[in-house]
């Protein structure tokens, strides 16, 4: 494999292009009263006060390699997990969940261990899994194929929007389980190079619902990291004229990310994957114990 394919988008995914149809849709969506378009949680005036949060995501290309490997049950946590800490960025509480199975042909065993594990996840959460859609599409899906997306919804009464961080605010991290649920395409292209079957590879996203509790009131932004990396998902919640200087030497990083670094060049690894971080506060100052990975200026 050169070199010139070992990134996201030769791979086939453009990190430019979903950068390009967030901004083309914003004045569609905003036109019907919508806010925090392109945010984590996009919110909605109840008109007392109070907010709600919802965010929609799916597990993508994860699901292929789980599938061969017997571990759906894992992006049923994935997608729960990833649909609630996008909420709670916000400083909302996740209420509900719905989820959307769709597949070619529906293999009962599949559905039932992708919402199983999704299940887990909102038990631990204090979420309600309200049902969702199941969709037999052969149409669209090719034999084999299988798709899973979810909705979280919350409630907030001030949403937390970032806009009182200040130069010299501090940034702390939280570890992530391994890859989470981001970057797998081009995870796939690399196993074709190399085989890697650590447990950090398919390992679900972690749910960070108990460290946003714990820091309500001093952080002043939170940053879930997904697809864009650390620095990428910073800059989502900083306001106009800040920017982040992340030390990447701060913690140590998984093993999955040092098998990709023997494939993939340092800053397409720090553009696509979590590195090892999978959640962000920015805070005036840190306590002791907590992990500084990076300074806002």
């Amino acid at each position: 494999m050169s070199e010139e394919t070992r990134t996201y988008e030769a791979a086939g995914v453009s990190l430019a292009t979903a950068d390009a149809v967030v901004e083309r849709l914003r004045a569609a969506a905003e036109s019907t009263g919508a806010a925090s378009f392109g945010q984590f949680a996009a919110l909605h005036p109840l008109g007392d006060g109070r907010f709600l949060a919802a965010s929609t995501d799916g597990v993508g290309t994860k699901l292929i390699l789980a599938r061969e490997r017997g571990a759906l049950r894992a992006c049923g946590a994935d997608l729960a997990a990833h649909c609630i800490n996008d909420v709670v960025t916000c400083g909302a509480e996740p209420l509900i969940l719905l989820d959307y199975v769709a597949a070619a042909r529906i293999q009962l065993e599949e559905v039932a261990e992708l919402v199983e594990g999704a299940a887990e996840v909102c038990r631990a959460a204090g979420v309600a899994l309200v049902g969702g859609e199941t969709a037999e599409l052969p149409g669209i899906y090719r034999d084999g194929e299988l798709d899973f997306a979810g909705t979280c919804v919350g409630v907030v009464e001030t949403p937390l929007d970032g806009s009182a961080i200040e130069a010299g605010d501090v940034v702390i991290g939280f570890p992530s389980a391994g890859v989470h649920a981001n970057g797998f395409t081009l995870v796939r292209r690399v196993l074709e190079e190399e085989d890697y079957d650590g447990p950090d590879l398919l390992a679900p996203t972690r749910l960070y619902l108990e460290e946003a509790r714990s820091l309500r009131g001093r952080a002043r932004a939170f940053a879930h990291v997904t697809g864009g990396g650390i620095a990428g998902n910073l800059e989502r919640v900083l306001p106009t004229g800040r920017g982040v200087e992340v030390d990447w030497e701060a913690w140590e990083r998984p093993l999955v990310f040092r098998w990709l670094a023997r494939h993939v060049e340092e800053e397409e690894l720090r553009r696509v994957f979590n590195l090892g971080i999978g959640w962000c506060a920015v805070v005036q100052e840190a306590e002791p114990g907590e992990r500084v990975i990076g300074r806002i200026v």
